[in-house]
């Protein structure tokens, strides 16, 4: 039906790779590509040899190098670009797209390499561009940023007049046994949860210091779980979109052990982002860091337990007070099994997979930029559980939204 281009080969890559080749009358041609090819190529023959998709092709991009990719897209004769990997890279893939007359998506918002600080409005100024050039963009197409959205647009249409407070819950609850390691791009991961946290409340945010708030959340299937307070992006748009919300929070789970790591690499200023000169060359301790670690890809093999990310609403319906509980559990087992990678990796490849279908059959249609929740939830939420991601809901549930 349509060629298809998916830049990065990480984690993500892989999932959304393989799971678009299980769909060969949706992505009939897909071209795989990143700054190394050798990855593009592993990913592409284990992709084939898993669907018996015959047309995966790969090349190798810098992404941040808009002409070469716009002419990438053009000679490949692409509909679409699925963006799954790094943040920084999405202004200049949005640009390329542009010139190219495709569609986008992606699944994490900008993030600029010299301020770790993420936020909607870098991309959101492209809407007029996108649509006076009759072309859809949709960002945040993975899980967390992405499912969540769609639960909490999903919950809005069917469950409550006004949804007032809203708490994201993710837990990974998984173990790689790793003494240290990220499940997905170690620099992204450790810039993302050692800002400052803030939430919205009463019409502003509300900054915190990094892990300042803790609390602890039962997890089902996988039981209480130390949850810290951060700032992720989907709030930005969410409380955009759905005014009536009058607190919104993001929590996640952190071990202890994890914690004392993650001391230490600050303490000795190994998560800085800012360059210092060692032996003559200038280096930035965080992407030093980087390199020792543990490759996220390589996390999947022999990884137990699984994650739980979902929202927690209450609000009125009907003017009466509701509570409301929708999630999804995800074994790393399982998706390592299906994908060749980890389930981090399998919650945010299936939704990038799944978000493209839907901009391919046109069930999610526009001119301009969106968020995912702007969109229909419904036939996005089948297709999810169809495609690996089943998910659960429960009105009236038994569940704490004081601080």
């Amino acid at each position: 039906m349509a060629k298809v281009i998916i830049i990065g080969a990480g984690g993500v890559g892989r999932v959304t790779t393989v799971k678009c080749a299980q769909h060969p009358e949706i992505f009939s041609e897909i071209l795989l590509a990143s700054r190394t090819i050798s990855k593009c190529d592993d990913i592409a023959q284990d992709a084939m040899k898993r669907t018996g998709h015959r047309r995966i092709t790969t090349a190798a991009i810098d992404a941040e190098d808009v002409p070469a990719l716009t002419k990438l897209i053009q000679n490949f004769g692409a509909v679409m670009v699925i963006h799954v990997a790094l943040p920084y890279q999405d202004l200049t893939i949005m640009e390329a797209c542009l010139n190219a007359g495709v569609h986008y998506l992606d699944t994490a918002n900008y993030e600029p390499k010299e301020e770790a600080k993420f936020e909607y409005s870098h991309q959101w100024k492209l809407h007029d561009r996108f649509a006076e050039a009759g072309l859809l963009a949709v960002l945040g197409c993975g899980f967390d940023p992405g499912v969540t959205q769609v639960f909490t647009a999903h919950a809005n249409k069917h469950h409550f007049d006004e949804m007032h407070y809203l708490d994201i819950v993710d837990a990974n609850a998984g173990d790689h046994g790793k003494a240290f390691a990220t499940n997905f791009n170690p620099e992204i991961n450790i810039r993302e949860i050692t800002q400052k946290g803030k939430y919205w409340e009463n019409g502003k945010w509300v900054e915190t210091e990094p892990f300042e708030h803790m609390k602890v959340i039962n997890y089902p299937d996988v039981g209480p779980k130390d949850s810290y307070l951060l700032f992720h992006e989907e709030l930005e748009s969410l409380v955009k979109n759905f005014p009536t919300i009058k607190r919104a929070r993001f929590w996640m789970t952190f071990g202890q052990e994890y914690l004392t790591h993650l001391r230490v690499i600050e303490n000795i200023g190994m998560a800085s982002i800012e360059p210092v000169m060692h032996n003559g060359v200038e280096i930035i301790p965080l992407e030093f860091l980087k390199t020792v670690l543990p490759n996220p890809d390589s996390l999947g093999d022999n990884y137990t337990g699984q994650t739980s990310i979902g929202c927690r609403i209450r609000g009125v319906k009907h003017g009466k007070e509701q509570t409301y509980y929708i999630w999804n559990n995800c074994s790393h087992a399982a998706a390592f099994e299906e994908t060749g990678a980890q389930g981090v990796s399998y919650t945010t490849g299936v939704p990038a997979m799944t978000g493209a279908m839907m901009m391919l059959t046109g069930e999610w249609a526009g001119k301009g930029v969106f968020n995912v929740e702007e969109f229909n939830p419904d036939p996005f939420l089948e297709k999810l559980a169809k495609h690996g991601l089943p998910w659960n809901e429960e009105l009236g549930a038994d569940i704490e939204f004081e601080a």
